[in-house]
């Protein structure tokens, strides 16, 4: 795959390379498209997809807006 790199200015700097698009261009196709359950193996890794995508509601690690890092 070829990625394209530009030239832009930045601020401080006069020109930087950036890498363009990255992805392969056309639409998916097929009849598994969005059915990640048929995906994951066994229940330890749909569990561990969930977790991961609710990680504000399962992490114990993870700050939201409700938790402060040290109590008042």
């Amino acid at each position: 795959m070829d990625y394209e790199i530009e030239e832009k200015r930045a601020p401080g700097r006069d020109k930087v390379e950036v890498l363009g698009a990255t992805y392969e261009k056309g639409k998916p196709e097929g009849e598994e498209l969005g059915k990640w359950r048929h995906k994951l193996k066994n229940r330890e890794e749909k569990i561990k997809y969930l977790q991961t995508g609710e990680r504000y509601w399962y992490g114990k690690d993870w700050y939201g807006s409700e938790k402060r890092r040290k109590p008042a």
